[in-house]
């Protein structure tokens, strides 16, 4: 697959022109995991600046997770059978996981920040193992995804799976653990070497001292106690005094503003934007200086620069459309939302299972650094792997209702879905809404054309002696749609978005 190069010259000036179908559908499949057509079609013709408002203030008013039973349970609440244990153990967060897939399909820009974070603030649950702690952390991560960073940041660390995830539960005042404290700069803050020393880490470390009880019974909430933190004076990015951890990230916040603006705002460009963020034949380097200055004049709150870039010419500039390749949950998620076809908790599971097999398993990032994304997520076996999940998907789906693939059809085809008896005018517009930007050329197309007209004979066809043919009332209707999408989801550009 080519490597977009990026040559988005593009402002931050608001982009004020109607948006039109692509731009409308590159909006979905960015700040979401995408839109049905009847959703595309709603967006086409508005104000962009408009509908991104609307779509953070959702954002903004979605609700989190309510707590489910188990949210604050410990070892004492399962049974003391270690195989009934473990089954009510993997059943909680099997059920868990469904929930949170479902709030990604549903509640767009939200969850598709609470997913982002998740890969910024990791943490892996196969190391921390606490269905209650991997449940405060996602709310962590639900809660601040498009609030204050700073208040994030300082969230974050004292949720009991980032505690034990980077051994804050072993941070003791006689022996600080510097595990936490060199992240929080290198991963979280800064990015790595950037403005701070291993003198930092290392007083860094003492100030966060005492977050060290964990209880006698497993899988209890961390408490701090100010008798294992370290009393003594510390100098932190040239501050000196008996610092403590509110101390540490006030300190951080107030003396490095700028670094942590630049790098978070850099994390965000290359996400919602282009993975390539350092190229000279574009400027994106100015836009993300741009961004870093709306973060810090805002006090780190983070929906006035995401409002910013999504309303711009920059988001929107054909150079920033079909650029990123598709996470394996967004090559699932978005495929279910585009085609609107029904779904269940079966589905979502389904598709969740073949994300962690394709090398995106939910709450378990690969280390600490988390997933790398773009062309990481395709090699040979992973894209067999596509292939053939999404076969797997098709098939059941087909199996389930037929008769929705034809009205995912007339869904984008309208009147000429009804009317027309010419199969390749009803291809087109089918493959140029799952395709970001359509396919490479007139040769490819004819390629698509031939398997969305199967094997229904010519003379049913505009041309033909009886051209009977319609997508309405073919029977072979459901069955040619089918046989469209499972041949463009082995295309190159299915994999983008």
């Amino acid at each position: 697959m080519e490597y977009f190069i990026n040559c988005n010259t593009a402002s931050l000036m608001p982009y004020n022109t109607p948006l039109d179908r692509s731009r409308a559908a590159h909006l979905y499949r960015r700040l979401g995991f995408s839109a049905s057509a009847e959703t595309i079609d709603q967006a086409e013709g508005q104000n962009a600046g408009a509908l991104v408002d609307t779509l953070i203030n959702q954002a903004l008013n979605a609700q989190s997770i309510p707590a489910p039973e188990w949210a604050d349970w410990n070892s004492s609440n399962y049974p003391e059978d270690d195989q009934l244990r473990n089954a009510m153990i993997r059943t909680q967060r099997a059920e868990f996981g469904v929930t949170y897939g479902n709030q990604m399909l549903n509640n767009n820009l939200k969850e598709r920040l609470s997913f982002f974070w998740s890969n910024h603030f990791v943490t892996e649950l196969k190391v921390y193992e606490c269905n209650s702690f991997l449940y405060h952390y996602i709310d962590c991560l639900q809660r601040n995804s498009l609030g204050n960073f700073k208040t994030f940041v300082s969230e974050i660390g004292l949720t009991s799976a980032m505690l034990y995830y980077l051994d804050g539960v072993y941070n003791n005042g006689h022996n600080p653990n510097e595990n936490y404290a060199r992240e929080l700069y290198e991963l979280f803050t800064l990015g790595e070497g950037n403005a701070y020393t291993e003198d930092d880490i290392i007083e860094t470390a003492k100030a966060l001292t005492g977050y060290v009880e964990r209880g006698e019974l497993g899988c209890e909430a961390v408490q701090y106690n100010a008798e294992r933190h370290d009393p003594g004076s510390k100098t932190i990015l040239g501050q000196t005094g008996n610092w403590g951890y509110d101390d540490v990230i006030d300190i951080l916040f107030e003396q490095r503003p700028n670094e942590i603006a630049e790098f978070i705002c850099r994390k965000l460009y290359e996400f919602f934007v282009h993975p390539d963020s350092r190229d000279e034949a574009g400027n994106a380097q100015s836009i993300i200086s741009a961004m870093a200055s709306t973060f810090t004049n805002n006090n780190f709150e983070i929906a006035p620069v995401l409002s910013e870039l999504f309303k711009s010419q920059h988001f929107f500039d054909d150079e920033a459309i079909g650029v990123i390749i598709k996470s394996p949950f967004d090559f699932y998620f978005n495929f279910i939302k585009e085609t609107n076809f029904s779904y269940n908790d079966t589905t979502v599971a389904s598709m969740i299972n073949y994300s962690g097999m394709i090398s995106q398993e939910l709450f378990n990032p690969f280390d600490v650094a988390g997933w790398q994304r773009d062309r990481s997520w395709i090699n040979t076996n992973f894209m067999i792997g596509r292939w053939l999940t999404i076969e797997s998907i098709l098939e059941d789906l087909f199996a389930a209702d037929e008769e929705q693939f034809r009205t995912f059809g007339l869904s984008l085809t309208g009147m000429d879905g009804m009317t027309s008896n010419n199969p390749d005018v009803i291809a087109k517009p089918i493959i140029d809404f799952i395709l970001p930007k359509g396919l490479l050329n007139d040769s490819e197309y004819d390629k698509a054309y031939t398997v969305f007209r199967s094997d229904v004979q010519d003379q049913y066809y505009e041309g033909g002696a009886t051209p009977t043919w319609t997508l309405q009332t073919s029977m072979e209707g459901p069955s040619q749609v089918y046989l469209l999408i499972q041949y463009l989801a082995r295309q190159p550009e299915f994999q983008l978005k």
